[in-house]
């Protein structure tokens, strides 16, 4: 399947998060829901890690600190951070802060990985970008100087700056193990770190049980999904076209829910929709069909 298809099915399971936001929110708390997210991964990335523990333990033994940096970065600390920053900040924005997502990753492929920024590609996010907040303000540019940050704010930078890093370290991920191999490794050591923070706050995992029996559909989706399949697909992009041009597909994700926002809650698709969809089309193209410096 070609790698562009995987990232624009890895944006649309992720832009799912909105509706199953919406669907759980009031009822499960930011650390519960990323608890129970990736334990439900780790279940089901279980049997992977019984056949290969040899080579996981062994790679954790060479490789220890930088499993443990990218473990953190994208397990323990992303979707987290994310969590608590959407309960204390608007929807918009935290989308506004999500589209630099991009620029963040070209700027520190520069600064650590020493890519050259390429001129088409710079010009297709920045062209994205603007597809993006286009579609966040409705096409009422002039509203964004009515857009007021709030403390839940710095919460979604962290959480964007933390998957940024993710994206442009996991180059140096282990080369001893594939794919699945490196994704098991680090939801058990990602869900090692976040369990001490999840107990350390007072919760219990068998007062929380209930959570997972009231809300198990959203449960199923966030760790198939938007955690095993998302992530699997999001490696492939970096191994196949670089962080830089994968970074870029992120911009898909406010139009991915606008539609599934139609398509599950009813509401309405209007021209702004279109006009953001070809800048971000048209941006997305750009970076793609832009020269690959390694």
């Amino acid at each position: 399947m070609p790698v562009a298809v995987l990232l624009v099915l890895c944006v649309l399971f992720w832009s799912g998060n909105f509706i199953i936001g919406r669907y759980v929110s009031g009822g499960i708390d930011p650390v519960q829901l990323a608890m129970f997210r990736w334990l439900g991964a780790a279940l089901l990335m279980s049997p992977l890690l019984f056949r290969s523990y040899r080579k996981i333990f062994q790679a954790l033994k060479s490789d220890f600190i930088i499993i443990n940096v990218l473990a953190i970065l994208g397990i323990t600390m992303f979707n987290t951070l994310l969590y608590i920053g959407l309960q204390e900040t608007t929807a918009t924005n935290a989308l506004l802060i999500n589209s630099s997502v991009p620029i963040a990753i070209l700027v520190l492929s520069f600064l650590i990985l020493k890519v050259p920024i390429v001129l088409k590609q710079l010009i297709g996010i920045l062209l994205s970008t603007f597809g993006v907040v286009f579609l966040i303000v409705k096409g009422e540019l002039l509203s964004l100087h009515d857009v007021q940050f709030s403390h839940g704010d710095f919460w979604v930078v962290a959480a964007s700056s933390s998957w940024a890093l993710y994206s442009v370290l996991v180059r140096f991920k282990p080369k001893n193990l594939s794919d699945f191999e490196f994704f098991t490794t680090i939801v058990f050591v990602g869900l090692f770190w976040l369990s001490i923070v999840y107990f350390l706050m007072g919760y219990s995992l068998s007062e929380d049980i209930v959570l997972v029996k009231v809300y198990y559909p959203a449960f199923i989706y966030i760790s198939l999904f938007t955690s095993v399949l998302s992530y699997y697909f999001w490696h492939q992009g970096i191994a196949q076209i670089g962080a830089n041009k994968t970074g870029q597909f992120t911009h898909l994700m406010p139009l991915f829910g606008a539609i599934l926002a139609y398509v599950f809650l009813g509401e309405t698709l209007s021209f702004y929709h279109i006009v953001g969809a070809v800048f971000i089309g048209i941006g997305i193209y750009l970076s793609l069909f832009s020269p690959t410096h390694t």
